[in-house]
């Protein structure tokens, strides 16, 4: 036994009826042998390589040894893998699945690149290749579903704000009073397709962390709408978003736009005489049955800095608990929809609630919030990076949903389909990867290889 081996191996004596020896001594073996899967996806998305031809790269040609599209994709291939840290890259440096998901020999291929490479590669972004990053990935999004949703009527943007807290001397990053912590508040926003469940990432800011929750979404909203009205002539688009948007500029230019939406409103004392003649006999009622009470009307509204009335429609709520006092809970949404309140509020701005679930994939699942860079702008590829692992996931997600892992959420699908134990042997014609016999997924993982064009041999 070589003194490699005898460095990583470990003997118990007595933990079983025979004494166990567990070492890692295993070459031309991987723990990510179905991230393959990644790279057939990407094949479909073309997601890589719409990113790469956004890049430029300062470097001398005769002094690189790692293309700048290999070290973008190393970063997104490892962040959907589980491995968001830079410093993964030296020990995924001989991996060979990671080697062959860049096309590179699994055996013999050249190392990846070291993390110094990726943390100067992070460091060299600039604000222009930000904006054509962000550019590619919305448009291959929106391509994607181009094809995949011919027919759709209706697509829903939703945007959202999320804190992303910070612990070091970051570029912008300051205080906030709301989420009390120093933070970042990026910007997400997702795409839903007529009635299907799943909200689909298409674009992702990094912002300072004071700056108001309007800020940015004009200029998102402004280039988002134009992209699905060329790629959807015939559908609809509906604008969801919370209270921390209801400004008149952002009222303004949804209305200029010429979509629908749905903007939650926070209460105040016009609104709230508005639905008081509401909530009285909701109060009687509970009063009797012991039992939250509901109800939902609408009515016109124009706050001093509108430049017109718009339709608010509120729900009425009082709410009982069991030893709890009795509460009042009036709702608010601004709408140039026509439909009855109940359905306004109820079927269309409450399905927005799903959205925290993709905030929570990429913060945990993602490493959404590894912004610990100095430079601002490193930080935003960062975000750009993880969207763009996010996106390649969810093409997975969505070639799932026939399977047992329909509806699965990031760390179940990586579980089940990225985190196999594979051993990779060469021969002259081929590349074979050895998956153990006893994986409880094996079905459904070739079932989504034949979805992505592999072939049944």
């Amino acid at each position: 036994m070589s003194d490699c081996t005898v460095r990583h191996a470990v003997l118990f004596p007595d933990l079983c009826h025979k004494a166990v020896v567990a070492a890692f001594d295993q070459p031309h073996a991987s723990s990510d042998g179905g991230a393959l899967l990644l790279r057939a996806a990407d094949r479909r998305l073309g997601l890589i390589a719409a990113l790469t031809a956004r890049l430029s790269d300062p470097r001398m040609p005769s002094k690189v040894t790692h293309a700048i599209g290999d070290v973008l994709a190393q970063r997104v291939f490892a962040i959907a893998c589980g491995h968001p840290d830079g410093n993964d890259a030296d020990r995924l440096a001989h991996d060979p699945m990671h080697k062959l998901l860049l096309d590179r020999d699994p055996i013999d291929g050249r190392r990846l690149a070291s993390q110094p490479t990726i943390s100067r590669f992070e460091q060299a972004a600039t604000p222009r290749t930000l904006y054509g990053l962000g550019e590619a990935l919305a448009d291959t999004v929106i391509r994607r579903h181009q094809h995949a949703q011919r027919t759709a009527r209706l697509i829903t943007i939703d945007v959202d704000v999320t804190a992303d807290p910070t612990h070091g001397a970051q570029q912008l990053t300051f205080f906030n009073g709301f989420y009390d912590t120093w933070c970042y508040l990026p910007l997400v926003a997702t795409l839903t397709f007529d009635q299907d469940s799943r909200q689909y990432l298409v674009a992702a800011i990094l912002r300072p962390g004071n700056v108001p929750a309007t800020t940015g979404v004009q200029g998102l909203l402004r280039r988002l709408i134009p992209k699905l009205w060329r790629a959807f002539p015939r559908a609809r688009i509906r604008v969801r978003l919370d209270g921390g948007f209801a400004a008149p500029a952002i009222f303004d230019e949804l209305d200029a736009a010429g979509v629908e939406y749905v903007v939650a409103m926070a209460k105040n004392p016009v609104l709230e005489a508005a639905a008081e003649p509401h909530v009285i006999p909701l109060r009687a009622e509970v009063a009797a049955t012991r039992a939250t009470a509901t109800s939902y009307h609408d009515t016109h509204y124009q706050a001093g800095t509108w430049t017109r009335p718009r339709r608010v429609v509120m729900k009425a709520e009082v709410v009982w608990h069991h030893g709890r006092e009795v509460r009042d809970n009036p709702r608010f949404v601004i709408t140039n929809l026509r439909q009855t309140p109940e359905w306004v509020y109820a079927h269309v701005y409450c399905a927005r609630g799903d959205s925290e679930n993709r905030l929570k994939e990429l913060h945990h699942a993602l490493a959404f919030g590894r912004t610990s860079c100095t430079r601002f702008w490193a930080n935003q590829l960062r975000v750009l990076l993880s969207a763009a692992a996010y996106v390649l996931l969810q093409e997975l997600q969505r070639r799932a949903d026939r399977t047992a892992l329909a509806g699965a959420q990031v760390p179940r699908l990586r579980q089940a389909l990225l985190t196999i134990g594979v051993h990779v042997v060469r021969s002259v014609r081929r590349i074979v990867l050895h998956f153990p016999r006893s994986h409880p997924e094996a079905e459904i993982w070739m079932h989504l290889a034949r979805d992505l064009a592999a072939v049944r041999i």
